[in-house]
């Protein structure tokens, strides 16, 4: 559960009365030798005349929200610490905490681990303002900007990679962002709604532009600095995350969840052939075999579809009751497709290709209905209220 630490003394860390210009929201997770720095340079870095507050989501397990609060003492603006004890969505969620923390009309959102320079902040502000933009991008990919501070071929070459992905996905929603993977931007709070956010990882600049980008985007250079304590974050998990993020966020659509069922459903086809071959190779007869390597690839399938097209929708009903009523359905498929064959061809005259080709098209697209209607849509109010009654 989430909640807001005590009050910092001195300062009114919970309820602001009057909003800032700017609301500067840092997600950190055990930076506590960053936050002494950081403050300073958002002191230094933001004029008198634009007035700031800073909101500290934080999943730390060290004593990072102790130092948030001593360094906060020297700070002329408003600090609040919103400590998360279970950190859902991970860095994304965090944004998602900091935007709905929120009391000003700009938001910038920024890392903690002062490799993304607050000099910036006042530029961000300013440019939204006089180009009347929704969202502002801090661009490394932009004339003067740099990624001097992503030590390493390795890091450099794995984020224009996500860089090119991400792009080449969604070339009309990320028109005009040259670095949809910075951490880096600012956002007008009146065009973006937490609501329709369903953060997966640290991309939630990506998530706001393709679920609720703004009207009108501009971007700033910026270089990217060193870190100036503790060690990246970055780790192959995260990386997984990711690529998670992309196929929810490009599945999205009705008719992209059906292409992406297809070829999860093709992909099947590899653990079916290979266990009929090993329990054939083993002796068992070839009927039972059929049946029992069916279950490999149900299996496949359901492993893929769970992550990759129903990721957000797995709360709505148990794993073991979803993964029964996939399996139902999956050989639902088997039984129906027999007696449909002998309709078309009996009936309707079809070839034995063509009738085969047909059924595997009809079930196909009753198999993706069932399975999104039966397995992964939310139980009705109504039902349930009776049923508690």
């Amino acid at each position: 559960m989430s909640e807001y630490t005590a009050p910092i003394p001195g300062l009114d860390a919970v309820e602001i009365a009057e909003p800032g210009a700017v609301t500067v929201v840092v997600p950190t997770f055990n930076e506590s030798a960053n936050i002494r720095r950081l403050l300073r340079l958002i002191t230094e870095s933001v004029p008198a005349r634009l007035p700031c507050e800073v909101v500290f989501v934080d999943d730390s397990t060290d004593d990072t929200p102790e130092v948030i609060r001593a360094a906060a003492q020297d700070c002329p603006f408003p600090v609040a610490v919103l400590h998360r004890a279970e950190p859902v969505g991970g860095l994304g969620g965090a944004v998602v905490e900091g935007i709905n923390a929120a009391t000003s009309e700009w938001i910038v959102f920024m890392d903690g681990d002062c490799q993304h320079p607050p000099s910036l902040i006042p530029e961000l502000v300013a440019t939204g303002e006089r180009a009347n933009a929704g969202l502002v991008v801090a661009s490394r990919y932009i004339e003067g900007g740099s990624r001097a501070g992503a030590v390493g071929g390795y890091r450099v070459a794995v984020s224009r990679g996500a860089t090119w992905l991400t792009k080449a996905l969604f070339p009309r929603r990320l028109h005009g962002i040259s670095d949809p993977m910075s951490g880096f931007f600012a956002i007008r709070r009146s065009a973006v709604s937490a609501d329709v956010l369903k953060p997966l990882g640290s991309k939630i600049l990506l998530e706001l532009a393709v679920r609720s980008r703004p009207g009108r985007v501009t971007e700033v250079p910026f270089v990217f600095q060193d870190r100036f304590a503790g060690e990246p974050k970055s780790t192959a998990r995260e990386g997984f995350r990711f690529l998670r993020h992309l196929a929810g966020l490009r599945t999205a659509s009705p008719v992209a969840r059906m292409v992406g069922f297809g070829l999860i459903g093709a992909s099947g086809f590899l653990p079916n052939l290979v266990g009929l071959w090993a329990l054939t190779a083993l002796g068992m007869y070839y009927l039972p075999a059929e049946i029992v390597a069916n279950q490999f690839g149900v299996a496949w399938n359901f492993l893929l579809i769970e992550q990759l097209l129903f990721r957000d929708r797995r709360a709505h009903r148990r794993w073991w009751d979803r993964l029964g009523r996939f399996t139902l359905l999956a050989n639902a498929d088997l039984v129906l497709r027999i007696p449909l064959i002998a309709l078309l061809v009996g009936r309707f005259g079809m070839g034995v290709v063509p009738a085969t080709a047909l059924a595997l098209v009809m079930t196909f697209v009753l198999r993706f209905v069932g399975t999104e209607a039966l397995v992964y849509l939310p139980r009705r109010r109504g039902s349930r209220a009776r049923r508690a009654a």
